[in-house]
């Protein structure tokens, strides 16, 4: 398949990488010190005791590449509109325009203004393109053109139409995935897996920002792990107030919920890295939804101004 990932960072680079590696036509849009990187070896993926080498086309330009079939866009949800600018040249007739990122994505709900500002994103993508994408995967950039997996054989990425219909192109694309080890399982309703998702961040980017902490190092301290718990519950019970059942979700390879990796989720990269952060989409759009549906939500009433106020004061966040 002739593909695009566009904002090929540690999780963007993991799918392009395999994906070229499985023999399709892949190209990718970066920038700076990993683009040249991509352009003259490619992208290094280190896979637990393998090392796979995607060959694909880098470029600063989506203009220098054309029609897709399929575009994975793998920016921060902060930073879409980047793509909204650059997509025009890689939508064909037919092509599917795959999201894939943490949070509530903009096309989720219209009353939620703030993730698609003065409606760029929908103005420029037709509504019909759009595929949601929610990724089990845990990656970092070790070096510009390197990335290292850490959750080798447990890694899925599940798509869908926001309209749950299951297209052929559709099938193509989780087909080429599940070839090239990246599982995509079939789903009856992309949003079971977007708040399943959820789930998972909601306490992971909060906990794990303020307190500095590994996934694991929170999954293991006794004072911590009680409020990770009421924190899913409180965001499932969002989920459930909004007819989603986040229960229904495909689960990993492993069978397990989460990855149960010692890493650093990418909002605690982000804040140590001085990158702005998917505050809005990972933790101010749930809550707002939460309110909409008259949610109680005393846990993350906490967390979730304390992370925000602490992106401000480093001006990762300026809403």
């Amino acid at each position: 398949m002739k593909l695009c990932v566009f904002g090929a960072g540690a999780v963007g680079g993991h799918i392009a990488a395999k994906l070229a590696a499985a023999g399709h036509e892949v190209s990718v849009v970066a920038r700076g010190a990993h683009l040249a990187a991509m352009q003259e070896r490619g992208i290094k993926l280190l896979h637990g005791e393998r090392t796979i080498v995607g060959r694909v086309r880098a470029t600063a330009s989506a203009r220098e590449l054309g029609p897709q079939e399929a575009v994975f866009v793998t920016l921060k949800a902060n930073l879409l509109g980047a793509f909204a600018e650059q997509c025009a040249p890689l939508l064909g007739r037919e092509t599917a325009v795959v999201f894939v990122q943490n949070g509530i994505p903009w096309w989720y709900d219209e009353r939620l203004e703030r993730l698609d500002p003065g409606g760029r994103l929908a103005a420029a993508i037709e509504r019909e393109r759009v595929l949601g994408g929610v990724a089990y995967s845990a990656n970092e950039l070790l070096e510009p053109g390197v990335i290292e997996n850490h959750v080798p054989g447990n890694n899925m990425l599940v798509i869908g139409r926001p309209d749950r219909r299951d297209t052929p192109l559709v099938e193509r694309l989780r087909h080429a995935l599940d070839a090239a080890d990246i599982a995509s399982p079939q789903v009856e309703d992309i949003r079971q897996s977007i708040w399943a998702k959820l789930a998972q961040n909601l306490w992971t980017s909060t906990l794990c920002t303020l307190t500095g902490l590994t996934v694991r190092e929170v999954q293991e301290n006794a004072a911590l792990k009680p409020i990770a718990t009421q924190a899913v519950g409180e965001a499932n019970a969002i989920a459930g107030a909004l007819g989603v059942a986040p229960e229904r979700a495909p689960r990993r390879p492993s069978g397990a919920s989460g990855s149960g990796a010692a890493h650093k989720p990418s909002m605690l990269q982000d804040y140590e890295r001085g990158r702005p952060m998917e505050i809005e989409a990972q933790l101010l759009a749930p809550l707002a939804l939460a309110r909409a549906a008259k949610m109680h939500t005393p846990v993350l009433d906490v967390l979730v101004p304390l992370v925000a106020a602490k992106a401000k004061a480093r001006r990762l966040y300026e809403h």
